[in-house]
């Protein structure tokens, strides 16, 4: 992305949209493609398209100790370094510092955020999946929270066109718990994982192992200002190429490109404004996060995708006569129903065979086993809901190489042998929406800019912890009949956060006294107000969730743009 259309003197536009990440990118982009003038906030750094990626053309020998957590990046990360998952030199500048941005434990919950403009669609694990009726329908067939307002025809064509645009590898399966997409070519499963393959379907029916469908290019479709995977796999880094999907590479600058967006970087969002003349919003109330100078700008409908936490946090500082409980919270719901994805439980084994065999390249997405439990007919089982497995095989472990600290002529031999074959696979399953689990903000505990801190009271509950074990059992079921030796579970026993998905503080539903949001997005009472991000969701299927996020956004945007030429909103 070369440069962005600022004009600072203007304080009104169409539409404001909070967030520059999966969703804020491509409300962005739907809102200045209709011809509305857009103010975009982002509440972190500015950040450039290949120009800022520091780390992605580094080698371990670039970076001080091969890129291992220095002291001072583990001292400002107390929390995320608990995770394992955002201390490394290569990619820690996309994680942020929890001294200067604290939250609150009542249960662990973890917390892993990206303040700078892409947010988290530079960092995200890139799985890009589809809910089905199963997932939509499941809550009234169980009487669990409340209806989804929505079912999936509402959504497939919204799946259609965010899978067109950003460009999606996969493979076609006709599965009614996972829906076919608009696929470019899948990245093809190595040796081993085509015989785990094969072995599954030959000894369990019903079970599906698939390539992982993954938002990056393959084959030959052309698109615009980007170019095909290289398989290098430092897609966290930030890539150049273009090759993943983000909002940075993508869908800001097609909003760029209108001449319609107006980018206002290192600006927090805190509170929506609203007129209870009209009951509508009015605009935001924004602080400088360098300057701590504080701004309004105004606009006729306002977008809040900063993430499921911090759009809800926005809501609920948005106090008035009208919403002294925070805007649109009739229902009490803010804040109530975070879901994760539980992980960090499944099994690993050795594979003897294919020594011959090697691959090319660093593959960035390996298999996908879609979910096969209580799709309908399977009751015997003690928990709600399911889970999908992913994983790959490789050759050897690096560790075996410096495990005795061998020298001289041994350790080079070691180093060019590829070692044995080795599979691993690990499970996401679903977490029920529960109003227990919940966050709220302490207005004792301040930030940097005087506004109030997060403070997590969530947990996996009994449904969770029983459906753990499935998991890591069926898991070395799979392993060993597909031939497997020293097969070994594990359980690592994670806590909510670590799957990344933060989802459910604003959900959808049929009722405002039940839920804060309708089936288009809008809050039940500020019809001007649309929540996108993970917020919105009503229940968490056990698939990755952005692409649902970026459907959703598409056709809310949609819905906005019409509803503002017939005079609604």
């Amino acid at each position: 992305m070369s440069k962005f259309y600022y004009n600072e003197e203007q304080e009104s536009y169409d539409a404001i949209v909070v967030g520059t990440g999966i969703s804020g990118g491509w409300a962005a982009k739907e809102l200045c493609e209709a011809g509305l003038k857009t103010l975009v906030l982002e509440r972190g750094r500015m950040v450039k398209h290949i120009d800022d990626y520091e780390t992605a053309n580094k080698d371990p020998w670039d970076f001080p100790n091969a890129g291992e957590p220095t002291k001072e990046i583990i001292e400002q990360q107390p929390k995320q370094n608990r995770t394992g998952y955002t201390t490394s030199q290569a990619s820690n500048m996309w994680f942020v510092n929890d001294l200067k941005h604290p939250y609150n434990e009542t249960k662990r919950f973890d917390w892993m955020r990206g303040y700078h403009l892409g947010g988290r669609s530079l960092q995200w694990g890139r799985q890009s999946y589809r809910l089905s009726d199963i997932d939509f329908e499941a809550n009234k067939k169980e009487g669990i929270a409340v209806d989804w307002p929505v079912r999936y025809k509402d959504i497939a064509p919204w799946y259609d066109k965010v899978e067109t645009f950003i460009g999606v590898s996969g493979e076609n399966l006709g599965l009614e718990q996972l829906p076919d997409g608009q696929f470019l070519p899948m990245m093809e499963l190595n040796c081993v994982e085509q015989e785990f393959r094969e072995k599954v379907a030959e000894n369990f029916d019903g079970r599906v192992v698939t390539a992982g469908r993954t938002a990056h290019i393959t084959g030959t479709k052309q698109f615009d200002g980007r170019s095909k995977c290289q398989f290098r796999n430092r897609c966290i880094r930030g890539c150049p190429f273009g090759a993943y999907f983000s909002s940075l590479s993508s869908t800001l600058p097609a909003a760029e490109a209108t001449g319609n967006m107006t980018l206002r970087p290192d600006s927090i969002v805190h509170e929506v404004i609203y007129d209870p003349k009209t009951k509508k919003a009015t605009g935001v109330k924004v602080i400088d996060a360098n300057t701590k100078e504080t701004f309004e700008f105004k606009a006729k409908v306002i977008f809040l995708c900063a993430s499921a936490i911090a759009s809800t946090s926005i809501l609920m500082q948005s106090k008035s006569e009208t919403f002294p409980n925070g805007m649109g919270n009739e229902s009490d719901q803010l804040g109530r129903n975070i879901m994760d994805h539980q992980l960090q439980v499944g099994a690993s084994g050795k594979f003897d065979g294919f020594e011959d065999k090697y691959y090319k390249g660093r593959k960035p997405s390996g298999i996908y086993i879609p979910r096969f439990r209580n799709l309908g007919g399977d009751t015997d089982r003690d928990y709600k809901r399911g889970f999908g497995y992913q994983g790959s095989a490789s050759r050897g472990n690096w560790e075996e190489s410096i495990a005795e600290l061998s020298h001289g002529k041994d350790l080079k031999d070691a180093v060019l042998k590829p070692g044995g074959w080795t599979f691993g696979m690990m499970g996401f399953g679903e977490v029920l929406p529960y109003e227990n689990n919940r966050f709220t903000l302490d207005y004792d505990k301040l930030d940097d800019w005087g506004l109030p801190t997060v403070t997590f009271d969530a947990e996996l509950q009994e449904n969770e912890l029983k459906m753990r074990k499935d998991i890591l059992e069926s898991a070395v079921d799979m392993l060993e009949k597909a031939g497997l030796r020293d097969v070994k579970g594990y359980d690592n026993e994670s806590a909510l956060g670590l799957g990344i998905h933060e989802m459910g503080t604003a959900r959808m539903g049929r009722d405002r006294k039940t839920s804060v949001l309708n089936g288009n997005n809008q809050l039940h009472d500020v019809p001007n107000v649309y929540v996108t991000d993970g917020s919105f969701m009503t229940s968490a299927s056990c698939v990755n969730p952005s692409l649902t996020y970026m459907a959703f956004t598409a056709r809310a945007a949609d819905h906005a743009v019409k509803e503002l030429k017939k005079g609604n909103i």
